[in-house]
């Protein structure tokens, strides 16, 4: 049965993860199908884990049209030491760098949309002496040029220098026109992230996704490192 706004949230700390959202679903008038929902969003926050370690998360839109939330995951990075800034040794803590991404995938597990941050920041007595983020998109193309595509994208931080913190904001809204609906007037992705950097050296990053239609199956994926 169509569904309309399913929301989810989710906040973890340490390693322990805790659900403290609701996740609603409401019957949609006209013609329902039992493959699809409307008007989904989706929230949630991970914390970056310590260095070497990637936070993780599923989140699938289960029959009923409500997020189903998977349990954060650390696992190891392959390579750690690549997340050194370039020219600052890995073992050097007063320097960081976090990556995040926000991806949509198809119950295939293709990924469809995808918004991607990167924040490197450097502290000194209790502050943010430097921090700089940047964002990238990534969305999947069908033959004839077809499939989805990027419709607008932005990236802003509210401090660069001298910080007691910094929040870095991300978006990026997709659009789809191929096989699935030759129309293009059906399925729209919009993602959301926020990258809160501390004076400490640690970070959060706070997720939303916004999708105008979905099908069952389909799943948010997220992560921090």
């Amino acid at each position: 049965m169509t569904r309309r706004f399913a929301c989810a949230a989710l906040a973890a700390a340490g390693l322990i993860s805790l659900f403290t959202g609701t996740a609603t679903a409401a019957p949609a008038g006209g013609p329902q199908s039992p493959q699809s929902c409307e008007g989904v969003r989706l929230t949630g926050s991970l914390p970056v884990p310590p260095a070497g370690l990637s936070a993780r998360q599923t989140v699938t839109i289960d029959e009923d049209c409500t997020p189903r939330l998977g349990k954060v995951r650390y696992v190891p990075i392959n390579a750690p030491a690549a997340a050194a800034p370039e020219g600052v040794a890995a073992a050097d803590a007063t320097s960081r760098k976090v990556r995040s991404w926000n991806e949509m995938f198809d119950c295939c597990n293709i990924r469809m949309t995808g918004l991607y941050t990167t924040a490197d920041w450097n502290v000194a007595d209790g502050r943010i002496t430097t921090a700089s983020t940047a964002a990238t998109q990534g969305w999947n193309r069908e033959p004839w040029d077809a499939g989805w595509s990027l419709k607008s994208s932005g990236n802003t931080q509210d401090c660069a220098t001298a910080c007691s913190s910094v929040t870095a904001k991300a978006d990026a809204s997709f659009t789809y026109k191929g096989i699935f609906d030759t129309s293009g007037d059906r399925y729209a992705n919009t993602h959301h992230t926020s990258v809160r950097l501390a004076a400490d050296g640690t970070a959060t990053c706070t997720f939303d996704v916004e999708l105008k239609n979905t099908f069952i199956g389909w799943n948010w994926q997220r992560g921090c490192e």
